[in-house]
């Protein structure tokens, strides 16, 4: 294979996964990235890996649901209103993906790369050259109150038994059997016992100590000012000190791909999805084992460590990173209603992360080589799903900077599908 000299824009889940997947297979990789590595949206993440979250963000009933949700300043979901022209695009095709033929046309691709990447976990847990990063196959809970949701949740299971991913149904008395000690105060939930969870911020720097001992060059605090291009291939990528050369080049700079994607004439419509965590001390006598998801508030609950990881919301505020501190009080009321034994205090905004997740109209990340560049791939537009996917992404831009064949059907994820 011929070995190239590859440069990542972009130092999250994503790049750091594209970089190892393509340093395994010889290539020489150097990571550009704006921020610094253990900074970004990843960070803060969940941690989960769930192949069982194979619908797409844009789905017929969240058009409604999201108009009420935005009356309520502490609800799971706010777009701020601003005439812009990117966001009433980017709505405009959110709209039109939110149908059920373009969710069921999804749902198939978004299984499939999540039980690569779940099968790709496995294996990086066995990588003598990575550190144990926290990979536990736990199963998800997803935890309801209301018969409605229940319904809806119901229905999803049996879905997710068509495309081969189990679920199982359970009542309050079977879900407490489960959750003896936390007692969920709920009707009832849906156990996916394929998926898992890790430790975010250790797979992080387990990645990037492997990295450098492979010689890596990782250049942090580099935003790209320019992209130098010749007819159609990119040349190099300017920064504020040096121009950068390689073979290839890799966008993976989250939610700030669609501003690079831009500067090549490329239209890459996301736009950014704030949201926050905070952890808190477990409750030794009642703690929850299984991650799960609080279902009608859109809360992630996830233990690491004798902590547990609170995440939520998802604000379409643009490129602001500013904690609303109204928002994380949603989270934080939400909690006792579902697990009365974590009598959850509302954070001080120190103690709350905050991360921009790069969100495409159709929930359908993008990964793949540009037609009219052909030496610029995109690996962005993952959502809340960058740490679920990340190994997969890797993987299949690794597979085709290499000229292999592809591990799944990639056409869906199309780079230039706008």
């Amino acid at each position: 294979m011929n070995k190239k000299k590859v440069i990542i824009i972009g130092g999250g889940v994503i790049g750091l996964c594209t970089a190892y997947y393509l340093t395994k297979a010889g290539h020489e990789v150097t990571i550009v990235e704006r921020d610094t590595v253990l900074e970004g949206c990843s960070f803060g993440n969940a941690g989960m890996i769930v192949p069982s979250h194979f619908i797409p963000l844009a789905t017929p009933g969240i058009i409604g649901q999201g108009l009420r949700w935005m009356l309520n300043a502490e609800s799971p979901f706010y777009v701020r209103p601003r005439l812009n022209r990117q966001l009433l695009n980017w709505g405009w095709q959110f709209y039109r993906a939110a149908t059920t033929k373009r969710v069921n046309q999804a749902m198939p691709h978004l299984r499939n790369i999540g039980l690569l990447s779940r099968k790709l976990y496995q294996e990086m847990k066995q990588d003598q050259d990575l550190t144990n990063f926290g990979l536990e196959s736990s199963g998800l809970m997803m935890l309801y109150k209301t018969e409605k949701v229940g319904e809806e949740e119901i229905e999803v299971a049996h879905q997710a038994n068509k495309l081969g991913i189990d679920a199982k149904i359970l009542n309050r008395e079977e879900l407490h059997a489960i959750e003896n000690e936390a007692q969920p105060d709920v009707l009832g939930g849906v156990l996916y016992p394929g998926d898992a969870y890790l430790l975010p911020q250790v797979l992080l720097q387990s990645l990037v100590d492997y990295l450098k001992d492979q010689q890596v060059q990782i250049l942090e605090n580099s935003p790209i000012e320019d992209i130098i291009l010749n007819g159609s291939s990119v040349l190099g990528v300017e920064t504020a000190s040096e121009v950068l050369k390689a073979d290839e080049y890799v966008i993976a700079s989250g939610v700030w791909s669609t501003v690079l994607a831009k500067k090549l004439k490329v239209r890459l419509p996301m736009q950014a999805g704030k949201g926050y965590s905070f952890m808190v001390q477990d409750n030794p006598s009642e703690r929850i084992k299984t991650p799960s998801i609080l279902c009608e508030a859109k809360v992630s609950v996830t233990p690491m460590q004798g902590q547990v990881r609170f995440g939520g919301t998802m604000e379409i505020t643009g490129f602001d990173e500013s904690i609303n501190l109204r928002r994380v009080k949603g989270i934080a009321k939400a909690i006792p209603q579902y697990l009365p034994s974590y009598k959850v205090q509302i954070p001080d905004q120190s103690q709350v992360w905050k991360g921009l997740r790069p969100c495409s109209p159709d929930g359908l990340p993008y990964i793949g080589r540009l037609s009219k560049l052909p030496n610029v791939h995109i690996a962005a537009g993952h959502a809340m799903m960058g740490v679920s996917l990340g190994p997969a992404t890797g993987k299949l831009i690794a597979e085709s900077i290499g000229n292999q064949a592809s591990s799944i059907e990639v056409e869906a994820f199309g780079v230039e599908r706008y």
